[in-house]
């Protein structure tokens, strides 16, 4: 079945600052939320949702300020902790008590974060190359990240036309793409390259003073305490060659949850979900069957 020939439904609903919060839906049937990672889209889960969106219905919203959900009622209500107000809302607001949750990357301490404040709402986890603390801290090896993350902050402050305009031209363009896979972002030899070209689109579209606040929080953010107060279905996925969450961030939480599934991708890039779709959706099928067989 072709994704585009499956019903798509679209809304948006107020957030508790009047930050509205873009939507759509596929399907129907027990609900799955898929939450993106920092500055992706909605793209991200096209495979996903056109294979379960035949038997569910498949719920893909943008994290605020992100494409469609913007303006944010208050630049200040960028914490996880309001992130994960927007995700409960939206269940509410789509008349669901819990659903399936599953996040990647920054979608990993989104997820995890929510069920820290709303364990109701979830039928199970899925975190794919996610993270429960700082991923980003000696990237290669090296600490620069932070730094250099602090850096250009300061100087958007300074110049916001002009880093702006910097911004979109050093993601908007087919090196950038490159850059991206050869990071270990994407597997540039399974991936399909428009893929990779709609999300450095997609990036660069994304207002600076947003990203800046969430990434921020990114780095802060600690949910490892959060880890063993899972009593949920959990899985975790990992991609072998990730090296921007690499599988050892992975690892650590499938450990610290006692009944975690864990997987690992062989030569699955930061976007596992991409580089092997039928293979994903092969284990998310078997792993949601058997939440709901435990279930009931």
């Amino acid at each position: 079945m072709n994704l585009e020939l499956i019903e798509k439904k679209t809304g948006y609903y107020k957030a508790f600052d009047g930050t509205p919060i873009y939507y759509e839906t596929r399907g129907s049937g027990e609900p799955i939320v898929f939450i993106y990672g920092i500055a992706c889209l909605m793209n991200h889960w096209h495979h996903q949702v056109e294979f379960f969106s035949k038997t569910h219905q498949v719920i893909l919203f943008d994290i605020r300020g992100h494409h469609k959900s913007v303006p944010v009622g208050n630049i200040e209500n960028l914490k996880f902790e309001h992130l994960a107000f927007d995700l409960q809302g939206l269940l509410k607001h789509l008349g669901h008590t819990s659903a399936h949750i599953v996040g990647h990357s920054f979608g990993a301490p989104y997820v995890l974060k929510s069920y820290e404040q709303f364990p109701e709402i979830f039928k199970s986890l899925v975190l794919i190359n996610g993270f429960a603390r700082n991923p980003l801290k000696k990237l290669f090896g090296f600490e620069f990240v932070e730094p250099l993350y602090h850096f250009l902050k300061e100087q958007h402050k300074k110049s916001p036309d002009l880093w702006n305009a910097l911004w979109k031209t050093m993601i908007d363009n087919p090196v950038a793409f490159q850059v991206a896979a050869l990071a270990g972002g994407f597997n540039i030899k399974l991936t399909q390259f428009k893929d990779i070209e709609m999300y450095g689109r997609g990036v660069s579209r994304l207002e600076l003073p947003l990203f800046f606040e969430l990434f921020g929080e990114m780095l802060k953010f600690d949910g490892t305490s959060i880890l063993s107060m899972i009593d949920k279905p959990t899985m975790i996925i990992a991609g072998e060659k990730d090296f921007l969450t690499p599988p050892a961030f992975q690892k650590e939480i499938a450990d610290r949850i006692s009944h975690a599934e864990f997987w690992l991708v062989p030569y699955g890039s930061h976007c596992c979900q991409l580089d092997f779709p039928e293979l994903v959706n092969f284990k998310l099928r078997e792993f949601f069957n058997a939440s709901q067989a435990a279930c009931t």
